[in-house]
């Protein structure tokens, strides 16, 4: 958007999102966190001293809007690239128009704003590096995915990570109101106005475009008010914002399986409603199920597994709508099942000792002996059948390598299913002590 304009004289064919465009940092509506006084953006603008930073946040939360403040605040040129059409090309461009300014009559710094840069690969984000070392421009980088896992370690170390959390619903009603305020925008009945707050999702320019759309037909159909039954005529059924992929995707299925293993059914159906009304696969919701079994509830209650197991097959043969009834079952029972893991650690502590460890030969009388020639070499010698032992149990019998200490991986809680196992290896390793201290009375 041009800089120092007015807004009375802004085109009409703008969008509405651009242009109620904040002109001022005044003006721009939530994100108080970084933006309000004595926080660390605003002191940077007060500064006066532009910094490299890369801005994460979800879609419509002031992204481009802060950066654009920026180039204003700091009578910088302003140079936008998208990473999503955008290319090597149109950095060599960006650096030469910021020689060209450092260099003119009148210098001039140069901010360049990356909107979407996760999109650029290494060798495009490598490319920034000399120049924001050198001080030719100042770099600013748009993401909604985490800067951690999408922009090179290099660049990320340069600049200073600012979060942008979705808007309040107090934030777009002020956004509501400024549009009619300013914008021509009609009349809307207040629980038309919570559910356009509620379809926008924490997004301000989904919100104003919506509006927008809303304003034309309204327009057209010589509406005097915008009334909640109208806006669902238009709109349809609510969809909400979902990035199924991204870094959204991961916190709210990360959020579903804390609320499992927490053991709390109503917030585990919420973030499950929530994944599944924002598009998320049921499939892949079933999957998590059976992760969540084996690693949280395990042997507590080996129902779970099979329930999860069952639950998948469920929803294959129904489908949606009537298979999700299914995936809520299971995601209650789960939630309210007891849970252990205590196999998920003793397969991790195993993992590690392996790795490790060296590879011990197996002990003889443990190795299988089909031919003829292994049983000559005592290959199986000594094995005890434990069918043929009281109570179908070898005690005494080691199954570990020769001179390695026993460790202790698996180590059952008390709830559940795992308080009869544990009784039960209580009882196996009494026997197996009995037998061995009768061992080394026999050897004195």
């Amino acid at each position: 958007m041009p800089r120092n304009v007015p807004a009375a004289k802004l085109s009409s064919h703008q969008p509405l999102a651009e242009r109620l465009r904040p002109r001022r940092l005044a003006d721009v509506v939530g994100q108080q966190k970084i933006l309000g006084p004595g926080m660390p953006l605003r002191l940077a603008f007060e500064s006066g001293r532009p910094h490299s930073c890369i801005l994460w946040g979800p879609p419509g939360v002031g992204k481009t809007t802060i950066a654009r403040l920026m180039a204003d605040a700091f009578d910088a040129q302003f140079i936008s690239i998208s990473a999503v059409l955008g290319g090597v090309k149109d950095i060599r461009e960006a650096v030469e128009r910021a020689q060209a300014v450092q260099s003119g009559l009148h210098p001039q710094p140069t901010l360049v704003f990356v909107d979407e840069v996760h999109r650029f690969n290494k060798s495009q984000q490598d490319a920034f590096l000399p120049h924001v070392e050198s001080g030719l421009f100042t770099f600013i980088g748009a993401t909604t995915e985490n800067p951690s896992f999408e922009v090179n370690s290099a660049l990320l170390s340069r600049a200073t990570v600012y979060v942008l959390e979705p808007l309040t619903t107090e934030d777009l009603k002020k956004i509501v109101a400024l549009a009619q305020a300013q914008q021509g925008v009609p009349a809307i009945e207040q629980v038309a106005i919570e559910r356009l707050v509620a379809y926008a999702d924490g997004d301000a320019r989904r919100l104003l475009n919506t509006l927008e759309t809303l304003t034309m037909a309204a327009a057209q159909e010589q509406l005097q008010a915008i009334t909640d039954a109208w806006v669902l005529s238009v709109l349809g059924e609510r969809m909400r914002r979902y990035d199924k992929g991204g870094e959204q995707f991961y916190d709210t299925i990360s959020a579903l399986h804390k609320s499992v293993r927490g053991s709390d059914p109503d917030a585990a159906l919420y973030w499950l409603v929530r994944m599944l009304d924002g598009g998320a696969d049921p499939r892949y919701m079933a999957r998590r199920m059976v992760r969540m079994a084996s690693e949280d509830i395990g042997l507590a209650d080996p129902r779970a597994l099979r329930l999860a197991l069952d639950t998948a097959e469920v929803y294959e043969r129904l489908g949606s709508p009537e298979g999700e009834l299914a995936l809520a079952q299971c995601v209650v029972y789960l939630a309210v099942a007891p849970k252990s893991n205590a196999v998920y650690k003793a397969y991790n502590a195993a993992r590690a000792l392996i790795k490790q460890d060296g590879t011990r030969p197996v002990p003889m009388h443990l190795r299988n002996a089909p031919t003829q020639l292994m049983k000559q070499l005592d290959y199986g010698k000594g094995y005890r059948y434990a069918h043929d032992e009281e109570g179908g149990f070898a005690a005494g019998e080691s199954y570990w390598p020769e001179g390695m200490q026993a460790p202790d991986f698996y180590r059952p809680v008390r709830r559940g299913l795992e308080i009869r196992i544990a009784e039960r290896l209580d009882e196996l390793r009494a026997r197996n002590a009995q037998a061995q201290d009768g061992k080394a009375e026999d050897g004195r």
